[in-house]
């Protein structure tokens, strides 16, 4: 199972939608906590903490999460049910589309139109910062202190976690969703269709030289054996998990981390940050994409069409017709776990050497969603709220909410059984998740899967999903972690720095993007229009929206 594409990289982008529904007479970055006014608590008697149930009387809770589209209706779900019974607490879901859960949480916070809850909107560290500060998400510090019993341990166990939740003003807003996953933390991957390799007597390329000539081999050598050129080299879609045009190839020319950093394309050196695409490398990273498309390497399509329209290439009936792939995993291109088997036949191309000595796997080792769980000003009972989400942070609370029920979709190991990572197995998965069911929440709310805890299910073989993506980023990606420059952190920024660098910063990516896609495809020229390009991004004010973001940086490593 896999770490949801859910962009902290993108974690300002919203903010200018939002700004509207706030006031301004909060003061930001004074360090001071801010306390909030909240409803009168109700009279409940809560259990001591760590046991259960946690309230002799039912209690209800207001939640709004968002929906998922593997579980069928978190009302009669069985965890759901499974949970009421052990805590005595109900819940009244509002469920939001995922599609357009962005937008029915900018209406509610401008609304105040609160739940007890916030669950599983992925709320940004800006979002928490600006509303925490104004009192519309409660501050968790003391709810933590009294009531964590399962949280206080994870960030003792984790200091890292604890920093990384944690707001300049020294509040907590929000408890994350804990998924250390291993093979997610160095997810910008290239997949390669092995029988090709082998049919037309070809190694796996290790340089950007040797990947042009085995496409190259791919386009005109037919190895799909049926006489016609209907081979497509290598195709990508901008749309799903990993996936982009740029997020591996340029890792050959200059550092490109794309995910897991406050804005894409960021990354710290010598500690300063800085942005990879206004340098010469960038320039002839392109230069090298341009090269492929040109010879019709690239599919033409990759800057417009949808996973759905990839994977439709991938499993193109009777006949493999496409050559490579980029993404975290191998269910971007082909039908993961499908009955067709393609997803087995591609293997990982490990970082490939550029001309100029370049060779890293970018690495985003965030290993959490922040803004899972948020109590809000009109909860009756934030010491229950906050109990009740503690729980999920205990090991079988967690198979059950992502997993299911044991002994039907988890177990606990045997004696004797060895785990992904080579050591004694804690616990076995029996079902492949991803299918729509109505037993867990498939990833929703808060969840402790720490890089331990997900490496110890058992090694179920060679068809093991989880150990495919374990051994191809262990051999192929770990020894190309860069060791001299790094990712950005989540960041949280003021009211000040959020107002200002929202716009900067889509004014400055949507160009990127842009301009990413014109000099590949050739609309634009490398030779004639890049030093343009380079004074465009100038005066977008590149330089205040790095600013603002070293200045976070230095704040947060104060």
């Amino acid at each position: 199972m896999y770490k949801k594409a859910r962009k902290i990289s993108g974690l300002i982008m919203a903010v200018s939608i939002l700004l509207a529904g706030c006031s301004g007479g909060t003061k930001e970055g004074s360090g001071e906590k801010k306390e909030s006014k909240t409803p009168a608590a109700q009279t409940v008697e809560l259990s001591a903490p760590g046991t259960y149930p946690l309230v002799k009387e039912k209690t209800t809770l207001k939640i709004m999460v968002r929906g998922n589209p593997l579980v069928e209706n978190f009302e009669t779900n069985e965890f759901t049910k499974w949970y009421e019974e052990k805590t005595n607490v109900h819940i009244e879901w509002e469920v939001v589309p995922e599609q357009s859960m962005q937008e029915k949480l900018n209406l509610v916070l401008a609304s105040e139109d609160y739940p007890d809850v916030i669950m599983g909107l992925n709320v940004t560290p800006t979002q928490q910062m600006i509303y925490g500060s104004q009192g519309a998400f409660l501050p968790l510090n003391d709810l933590i202190e009294k009531q964590g019993t399962q949280t206080k341990k994870m960030f003792q166990d984790n200091p890292e976690i604890k920093d990384m939740v944690t707001a300049i003003d020294g509040n907590i807003y929000a408890l994350p969703e804990v998924n250390d996953c291993y093979h997610c933390s160095m997810s910008q991957k290239m997949w390669i269709y092995e029988p090709w390799l082998k049919k037309l007597g070809l190694e796996m390329p290790k340089t950007t030289e040797d990947l042009y000539n085995v496409l190259k081999a791919f386009k005109e050598k037919d190895p799909n054996g049926n006489g016609k050129k209907d081979e497509v080299p290598l195709s990508i879609t901008q749309k799903s998990w990993r996936s982009t045009i740029d997020s591996f190839l340029m890792n050959s020319f200059i550092y490109n981390p794309v995910y897991g950093s406050s804005s894409k394309h960021m990354y710290i050196k010598d500690g300063k940050l800085d942005v990879a695409y206004n340098k010469p490398e960038w320039r002839e990273g392109l230069r090298y994409l341009n090269k492929l498309y040109k010879d019709g390497l690239i599919a033409p399509e990759s800057f417009t069409q949808d996973e759905n329209q990839l994977i439709q290439q991938g499993e193109n009936p009777g006949t493999v017709i496409l050559g490579a792939s980029t993404g975290g995993h191998e269910g971007v291109f082909t039908q993961l776990l499908g009955e067709s088997g393609r997803w087995k036949e591609y293997k990982a191309v490990p970082p490939l050497k550029g001309p100029g000595g370049v060779q890293y796997a970018a690495v985003d080792t965030t290993a959490l969603t922040p803004g899972s769980f948020i109590i809000t000003k009109k909860a009756k009972n934030p010491e229950l709220a906050l109990r009740w989400a503690d729980g999920l942070y205990e090991k079988e609370m967690t198979l059950r909410s992502v997993y299911g029920r044991p002994d039907q979709e988890w177990r606990d190991a045997k004696e004797g059984e060895i785990g992904i990572n080579g050591k004694p197995a804690v616990w076995s998965e029996l079902k492949s998740f991803g299918t729509v069911q109505n037993v867990n929440w498939a990833q929703t709310g808060p969840a402790l899967r720490s890089n331990e805890f997900r490496l110890s299910a058992v090694a179920k073989g060679d068809d093991d999903l989880e150990v495919i993506l374990y051994n191809e980023t262990k051999n192929n990606y770990e020894p190309y972690k860069p060791k001299d420059i790094s990712t950005v952190p989540p960041l949280f920024l003021t009211n000040e720095q959020a107002s200002e660098v929202a716009d900067l910063a889509k004014t400055v990516n949507d160009y990127v993007d842009e301009m990413i896609a014109r000099f590949v495809i050739g609309d634009a020229s490398l030779d004639t229009e890049w030093d343009s390009y380079v004074s465009q991004l100038d005066n977008m004010n590149l330089k205040r929206y790095l600013e603002i973001y070293q200045t976070a940086y230095d704040e947060k490593n104060k």
